[in-house]
């Protein structure tokens, strides 16, 4: 299952994301991962979950992206949930990018039974129209 929290800057997506995550590991019984842009969330997420810096493995663009969640979904049977901060940044602010994402994203939850949620700095009317059939919160 693949979930948007949209919201502009400042409108509180990274509290949710904060939220999400620590609720996240103390009910999973395998592995959270959460992708950020920067070391800015260290001290917010529990350390139960497993921290990844895009920037330190150079995650840029959607395809870099997709491939590394479907790696880490390949390689770690047992992650329940995956978090990405800063998704359109690292796609590089592309909303089409978004839409092939989120299709893509969709295979991969549904065969690793992962839940992946994407933070997205947008307004929800700037969404394209086939983004509508995701769980999009505010």
């Amino acid at each position: 299952m693949i979930t948007l929290i949209v919201g502009k800057k400042g409108s509180g997506k990274t509290k949710k994301l904060i939220e999400h995550a620590n609720e996240a590991v103390e009910k999973s019984n395998g592995n959270v991962v959460v992708i950020e842009k920067g070391l800015k969330l260290t001290y917010d997420i529990s350390h139960k979950a497993r921290l990844v810096d895009s920037d330190a493995y150079g995650i840029q663009g959607m395809d870099t992206l997709y491939g590394f969640i479907s790696g880490i979904c390949a390689g770690n049977y047992d992650v329940t949930d995956i978090f990405v901060d800063s998704t359109l940044k690292i796609i590089g602010n592309d909303l089409n990018a978004l839409v092939k994402l989120t299709e893509k994203l969709n295979t991969v939850s549904s065969l690793a039974d992962t839940k992946i949620t994407l933070l997205v700095s947008a307004d929800k009317a700037e969404l394209p129209k086939e983004i509508s059939s995701i769980s999009v919160q505010i």
